[in-house]
């Protein structure tokens, strides 16, 4: 059998090859003119690997299904409950049993995936896995598709900055900034002041603000990996 040098590299101890970093995001859910229905799995699968470069921790790609509040009706999703039995269970389950994972950071992309964490403890002892969730980006980049989304989808390239104009056209994408979904707006709080300073303030594109978001969620990232490490 070969011996894996598992010290090569760029490591932060050769016990990082036991720990995986997976995105979770969502890539069914309009984002506006300007970004794509995969915004949030695109933010996140770059957030993770770039993580997983910098640490040499384990990227072990992007789990294809996504939950959201009942509430916010912007996309496709499945119940928190399916999605957690039939696709995230498993897909760690396969994780672990191929790549002798011990633990895993989870780096969410999508607001809407936050309730998986109530069952983060179930799944910890059915895996036999540590398990963190990093909500970091989700945390810090503002309204669903407003300026901060908007500045990382440029910054990473995915953005299409000649229909920008069309971006707050409310009519046609309710969807930015939640502007136009009344009944998320009326569940939650948080959503609605999110919807009321797209209202007032728009949204625009801010390189330095892109960058910025970007790589505050990545240094997070690696504080979790650094943490399963000591």
């Amino acid at each position: 059998m070969v011996e894996l040098r598992y010290s090569s590299g760029r490591v932060l101890s050769p016990e990082v090859h036991k720990i995986g970093i997976m995105a979770i995001g969502s890539h069914l859910e309009n984002h506006g003119a300007s970004l794509p229905i995969d915004t949030d799995s695109k933010i996140a699968s770059y957030l993770a690997l770039q993580a997983s470069l910098r640490t040499g921790a384990k990227f072990i790609g992007i789990l294809y299904a996504a939950t959201e509040y009942d509430y916010v009706k912007h996309g496709i999703h499945l119940p928190v409950d399916v999605m957690v039995e039939k696709e995230l269970i498993p897909t760690l389950k396969n994780a672990r049993n191929n790549l002798n994972l011990e633990a895993v950071v989870l780096v969410n992309g999508h607001g809407g995936n936050v309730p998986i964490k109530d069952y983060l403890d179930d799944i910890e002892v059915e895996l036999g896995l540590e398990i963190i969730f990093n909500n970091k980006i989700v945390e810090i980049e503002g309204p669903h598709a407003g300026t901060g989304e908007l500045s990382m989808g440029v910054v990473l390239g995915m953005a299409d900055e000649s229909r920008l104009n069309e971006h707050c056209h409310f009519d046609e994408y309710p969807e930015v900034g939640m502007v136009g979904l009344q009944k998320a707006r009326q569940q939650s709080k948080g959503i609605d002041d999110g919807a009321c300073e797209v209202q007032r303030q728009g949204v625009c594109v801010d390189l330095e603000l892109g960058e910025s978001l970007l790589e505050t969620a990545v240094c997070d990232i690696i504080k979790d990996v650094e943490s399963l490490l000591s």
